[in-house]
């Protein structure tokens, strides 16, 4: 039961509580004028059209009447509130994609300032409020009249002009001597509220007027390899915080390969590696990250990349016509196969929330030869038998995918994705159109271009292989990306190798993730991996969130990174 009354956060002061430093200003973000006033249009794409969820509401131009409302309410505060004056544009990362300022004093945590949740926001918002609070090293209260100095969150607030109700939005007023964060769900108050800390680091608080922000993307990833690598729950966590600083809200987690099963299992224990995480730490793992509005996908990858299994279970292990073992891959006409992985499904359903889940697909060996039916008889007897005389390896295995889906489905997990390299053309079974591509490669044989995927009416994940693969030790043509290649070169629409898809496919394209592969595992500790993503995900994160070139070149962005930590 929520209460009215004032807490002080618990524990010692936290990285977000360090000295602010002094505020700077961003001159290609805005125009300050010699006396008040200020203003931030959406920033356009390539066509100078705002893009994103909030274009409808957003202009160029004159400010609209919910913007004139709300700068009203953020009229210049009282003097006195804040010392020393707050100028130019928030700085944080992702940048802010719309700021309207006016003149004054601007805002800056004093010793008497609060964070408070707003009198009807306090069950939802709590959880929000005491992060922040801690953060900041402030006072924690809910259901109270906020003061001058104090920030105040309020979720939806539909009485107040020009505020946004779009998923992951959120408006921060800042007048009066107050800061306000409203948002059209916690989780866009929860990305205002990081706004808010970086603006603190970075510049020592906000200025006065209004700011408006939402994603261009729904989905902002980062994925981590597991399996062939072990890292600890400690690292993780690190790297979840991380996330929700960056506005990020997917962590996909690859904890099952042909190196390693990396989750304790008591469904089939004989597969586990000795390093691995315990469902105890999956459990904190997934808590932190609901915490930071982000959700967990596992991905448990078949019917390749299945080698940790078969290591416990030889006989699954595919074999050609000649007796020769494929690496990694289980013979999917064998129903023992199908099995121990719906066994596995079951009992990873409950260990991870939500309705989001990983099929795999990719680099089945048998499809990665010139004839498979010829190379794999048994696989190619079985597809006739089920699915009819015109069937082929292909149809088999697609129809593996399409199994498991219905099972995992039975299990609450219906948003499911598979790699591009597990859907095929020409067959006589097909993958529903709702099943999510993650696009990663064009390189594998017999590759399709994502314009086919587009063309059929598919969602598709970005995952280039050329820009968003971070591969321990540069295995084949990999190479570690840059931040600033990400920065400069990169955005959603970019698919495939450099090139980028027409604009018209925009909204089947529904984010981005950046990747950590462990081929080669002890090519970097974990601390050199947090060391060599950090730019990148950087990067990445700000162009999901706004994939127009950004307001800042990347020596100012890279400046930024490191103010905003």
């Amino acid at each position: 039961m929520s209460d009215s009354r004032e807490t002080q956060r618990p524990g010692s002061r936290g990285p977000g509580s360090r000295v602010p430093r002094a505020a700077l200003a961003v001159g290609a973000a805005v125009v300050i004028g010699a006396a008040a006033t200020v203003t931030v249009a959406a920033w356009p794409d390539a066509t100078g059209r705002p893009t994103g969820p909030a274009e409808a509401a957003w202009s160029e131009g004159a400010p609209s009447e919910s913007a004139r409302s709300d700068a009203k309410a953020a009229a210049p505060s009282s003097p006195g509130v804040s010392a020393r004056p707050v100028t130019g544009p928030a700085r944080s990362v992702p940048l802010v994609r719309e700021q309207r300022p006016v003149g004054g004093q601007g805002w800056r945590p004093l010793a008497s300032t609060r964070v408070v949740v707003a009198a009807g926001s306090e069950h939802a918002l709590a959880d929000e409020g005491r992060l922040l609070a801690g953060e900041l090293g402030k006072r924690y209260a809910q259901g109270v009249a906020a003061r001058p100095g104090d920030v105040e969150l309020v979720l939806g607030a539909p009485g107040v002009a020009g505020v946004s109700r779009t998923p992951e939005s959120y408006t921060v007023t800042t007048g009066d001597g107050r800061v306000r964060i409203t948002g059209g769900d916690e989780a866009g108050v929860f990305y205002g509220t990081r706004t808010l800390k970086q603006a603190v680091r970075s510049g020592g608080g906000l200025t006065e007027g209004v700011l408006r922000d939402a994603p261009a993307k729904p989905r902002r990833g980062f994925a981590l390899d597991t399996a062939r690598k072990h890292f600890d729950a400690e690292w993780i966590e690190d790297r979840i915080r991380e996330m929700g600083d960056l506005k990020l809200n997917e962590f996909g987690l690859h904890f099952s390969d042909d190196q390693g099963f990396r989750i304790a299992s008591a469904s089939h224990p004989e597969i586990v590696s000795e390093s691995h995480l315990t469902h105890a730490e999956v459990r904190r793992i997934v808590a932190l990250a609901a915490s930071r509005h982000i959700r967990v996908i596992p991905e448990i990858d078949s019917p390749g990349h299945l080698g940790a299994v078969i290591a416990a279970h030889p006989d699954l292990q595919l074999r050609s016509v000649s007796g020769k073992p494929s690496r990694g891959a289980v013979d999917i006409a064998n129903p023992k196969a199908a099995r121990i992985v719906d066994e596995l499904f079951a009992e990873y359903a409950r260990l991870f929330r939500g309705t989001y889940w990983h099929l795999g697909g990719d680099e089945y060996r048998a499809l990665t030869v010139d004839d498979p039916e010829a190379t794999y008889p048994r696989l190619a007897r079985e597809a006739k038998r089920k699915y009819g005389p015109r069937a082929r390896v292909q149809d088999l295995a697609t129809g593996w995918l399409n199994d498991r889906a219905a099972v995992i489905a039975g299990h609450g997990k219906t948003d499911v994705r598979a790699w591009n390299d597990g859907y095929f053309a020409g067959g006589v079974v097909d993958a529903p159109k709702s099943r999510e591509v993650a696009y990663w490669t064009g390189k594998e044989i017999g590759a399709r271009k994502p314009l086919e995927y587009l063309r059929e009416g598919r969602r598709v994940l970005n995952v280039n292989d050329e820009y968003l693969y971070y591969v321990l030790g540069e295995p084949n043509t990999f190479r570690y990306p840059t931040g600033r290649r990400i920065y400069e070169e990169w955005h959603p629409r970019v698919l495939r190798g450099g090139e980028a898809v027409p604009a018209r496919y925009d909204a089947q394209i529904t984010g981005g993730q950046f990747a950590v592969w462990c081929d080669l595992h002890g090519a970097q500790t974990q601390d050199q991996v947090a060391r060599g993503i950090r730019l990148p995900l950087f990067a990445t994160a700000q162009k999901l969130w706004d994939p127009k070139k950004p307001a800042l070149d990347w020596e100012g962005f890279k400046e930024l990174a490191g103010e905003v930590e």
